[in-house]
């Protein structure tokens, strides 16, 4: 009997990076540089992520007494000068690479380098090699710091290198954050007990990937005293406000009688469960699994010696387990976000014992159906750790830890109340007042807000032009030098992939400055399939910004602000232009200062070099003291924006909202943008029979609406909306809404809907938004 076996397509789980065997991946930061040994007919695949970064390649002898390019069969052809002024500018990534050079015995400062790439060289173009004989290898991305009016930012190259040698279990190399005290691997299925004293750090590991670690800590002076205070979900819940605290203000764990044990410093999963217990015998039983081994009794046998009782079931903080709460109230779980390597990192705020599980659970989704090991290290208190939890551009990209802005010194200093904003922390509100006093403040004075995490792009080439003129909905071709435009960017469906504007530098060069990295991994994309001569280089880690808003900004940015002959003063810009300068005189900081702004109000943003960020922050502080300038936060850029009707991605768009129904259809050039652009045959007809728009309602009474609300006609749901806040200078509660055109008139009545949408209903009334200046005369202004 013949057997045809059907070809299903392959799951895909980009989330999970699954190399073959031998094949190991690196990135060399732009501006940084990487070591990695190579052994006798390894294969090495360098690649130009962005086009134009050069590359230096410094080969050495595996004592590293010797210089050795010929391992490679390359030939070097200069001194060092990347690597050069990466060391001398010292920091953190300095001195990493000091320390990896010296277990070499490697001194590169006098080292010859092999060139490559740089000039012309396009985005992905590799170089490849094949080593003839042992040898130590080192890739630096060299750049130097970009100023605002130039667009060469060093970026990143990606290296691969596949072994001639393959182990037969290869290790996975597991993030080492510094020298620890302990490290204990928790085998599968098993359970370990350990003791940390107070202000050491428990990092727990992810082997693997997709694996589930309950883990249980408990007051050690209790214990001693034979009673029992360990880590309460209930009390961490209630206190965090929060289904589990993450990093940043929020982020600790109490025991039964509100007192803290572990504060959360770094989390590069994000997804964690403190609702269930850890997986218990009856569990397994009640499956039809009797005798399977299970987290509760491993904890119960680890924890024995420790005086501590045993239970049939745990309530643990269970790591990585991906659990949630569905609109039927269920329970459910699925399988683990967590990819190898990924860690939490724990901060002891008493003597603790501990306890790490592997959860041997492989009858359902919890641990990706097949357990793994865990792994635990604890590190001295004396360790320095930055606080954050990853971000990744794409599912398969590198995490990426939450940075400050190179404001942060400054901000740091006026509060303590930080949130994470597209991978930054930015403050939240200021100490000393409030949003409210923030937002008047604005409204009557000036404030100065960071917005460094705002992504940009420098897009430069002979086809820069074209790139854009299909990619965004503005017509750039009618953009001047020195001006500005705002845009959306949509994908084919007419559906929204980000907002932004445009900076004009020049004939063939410009800067898209957006909030999505995807922007410029997009316009890369769109460029290579079009063939055109255009490159797009990530420039946000070269550019960091503040916004200078409010009606006393022109006053402030004129005593700090100096332009030379041939740029517009400070007070000739016009709304949308930018110009390049310096502060106070021609010897000071370059800066470019643009007349844009998120608050409706007047303003401007100034962009800097990050190493230029507190001279420029000091200089418009002093200035901006005369007239009672205050710093400005999130919550009242918030309360700003909803007021002045300026749309934020995630709540007025998204990728299945286009343009018009976000309520920035003017951003969509029909009329003088004849030829084709991205979208533009999806938005013809959406803008002819539209079925939603972004509408204005004001509520009556003094409760808000929030992100998400239903808005009726009777029972019939119209509308959801996408903003609310309660307008301190309005003195009522406003919102934004995507609403039926059928109910978008001016003047109609709906009621939002709270609760289960039906049992309280609060009557709203369709109003002409912007709330605020409508006809945008303060700006103008």
């Amino acid at each position: 009997m013949n057997t045809t076996l059907v070809s299903r397509p392959r799951l895909r789980e980009p989330g999970l990076l699954r190399l073959e065997p031998g094949m190991e991946r690196y990135r060399v930061r732009g501006g940084g540089a990487t070591v990695l040994a190579l052994a006798a007919g390894d294969q090495m695949t360098i690649t130009d992520i962005e086009g134009r970064q050069r590359c230096e390649l410094a080969l050495f002898s595996p004592e590293g007494l010797e210089e050795d390019a010929a391992s490679l069969g390359a030939r070097a052809d200069g001194r060092s000068d990347g690597l050069a002024a990466m060391l001398s500018n010292g920091g953190e990534d300095a001195q990493g690479l000091l320390a990896a050079l010296s277990q070499h015995r490697i001194d590169v400062r006098k080292s010859r380098v092999v060139q490559l790439f740089g000039g012309e060289m396009r985005s992905g173009d590799q170089e490849c090699f094949t080593a003839e004989r042992d040898a130590i290898c080192v890739v630096t991305a060299p750049g130097k710091p970009m100023r605002v009016d130039e667009q060469d930012p060093p970026t990143d190259l990606k290296i691969m290198v596949k072994r001639a040698k393959v182990a037969q279990a290869a290790e996975i190399v597991l993030p080492l954050l510094a020298e620890p005290r302990l490290d204990l691997r928790v085998l599968r299925a098993s359970a370990r007990a350990y003791e940390v004293r107070a202000g050491e750090y428990i990092q727990v590991i992810d082997v693997a990937g997709r694996q589930c670690s309950d883990f249980l800590a408990f007051n050690s002076r209790h214990l001693q005293r034979g009673v029992e205070r360990g880590l309460d979900a209930t009390t961490t819940r209630t206190l965090m406000g929060a289904a589990y605290p993450r990093p940043g203000l929020y982020s600790k764990f109490f025991d039964q009688d509100m007192q803290p044990l572990v504060e959360v410093v770094r989390d590069t999963v994000g997804r964690h469960d403190t609702f269930a217990l850890a997986c218990t015998p009856k569990y397994y039983e009640d499956m039809g699994y009797p005798g399977h081994a299970n987290c509760t009794d491993n904890f119960n046998a680890s924890l024995a010696s420790y005086g501590v009782a045993p239970r049939r079931g745990w309530p643990a903080i269970n790591f990585f387990y991906n659990t949630g709460i569905d609109s039927n109230n269920v329970l459910f779980l699925d399988e683990p976000w967590s990819r190898p390597g990924d860690y939490v990192l724990l901060k002891a705020l008493t003597d603790l014992v501990c306890a790490s599980s592997a959860c041997p659970d492989d009858i359902d989704p919890a641990n990706g159906w097949n357990p793994t090991d865990i792994h635990v290290r604890i590190y001295p208190a004396t360790g320095t750790f930055s606080k954050g939890v990853a971000y990744r551009m794409t599912p398969d990209a590198d995490a990426q830890l939450t940075q400050e802005t190179a404001f942060h010194p400054r901000t740091s200093a006026l509060t303590r109340n930080f949130v994470i904003y597209r991978g930054y922390w930015l403050p939240a509100s200021y100490t000393g007042h409030n949003a409210i006093e923030e937002y008047y403040a604005c409204r009557e004075r000036a404030v100065v807000m960071d917005l460094s995490p705002l992504r940009k792009f420098e897009v430069l080439g002979p086809d820069a032009e074209a790139l854009l003129q299909w990619t965004v909905t503005r017509n750039v071709r009618r953009l001047s030098v020195g001006q500005v435009v705002y845009t959306a960017m949509c994908y084919d469906t007419g559906g929204m992939l980000d907002d932004g504007t445009i900076f004009r530098l020049g004939p063939n060069n410009f800067r898209w400055i957006g909030g999505d990295d995807f922007g410029g991994l997009w316009l890369r994309q769109q460029a290579e399939k079009l063939g055109l001569r255009v490159w797009v280089k990530s420039s946000t880690d070269q550019l960091h910004n503040i916004a200078v808003q409010g009606p006393l900004s022109r006053d402030i940015l004129k005593a700090v602000v100096w332009t030379p002959p041939n740029q517009p003063k400070l007070e000739e810009l016009t709304w949308f232009r930018f110009c390049v300068g310096r502060v106070s005189d021609m010897n000071g900081a370059p800066i470019l200062v643009s007349r844009t702004g998120y608050s409706g109000e007047l303003g401007y943003e100034v962009w800097c070099h990050p190493k230029d960020a507190l001279v420029v922050w000091d200089a418009v502080w002093e200035a901006g003291q005369a007239q009672v300038m205050l710093p400005l936060g999130l919550e009242a850029l918030d309360m700003l924006r909803v007021e002045s009707g300026l749309v934020f991605a995630g709540y007025e768009f998204d990728d299945q909202v286009d343009p018009f129904e976000a309520g920035i259809g003017f951003t969509v050039d029909l009329k003088t943008k004849e030829e084709e652009f991205m979208g533009k045959q999806a938005l013809i007809p959406r803008k002819e029979h539209p079925q939603r728009i972004l509408v204005g309602l004001e509520l009556e009474g003094n409760e808000p609406a929030a992100h998400g609300d239903c808005v009726h006609v009777g029972r019939s749901q119209v509308g959801v909306v996408t903003s609310g806040t309660r307008s301190p200078l309005l003195r009522k509660n406003i919102a934004l809404c995507r609403m039926a055109v059928e109910y978008s008139a001016i003047g109609i009545e709906v009621e939002i809907g709270k609760l289960d949408g039906h049992q309280k209903r609060i009557p709203a009334t369709v109003v002409r938004f912007p709330f605020y200046d409508p006809e945008k005369k303060r700006p103008r202004s």
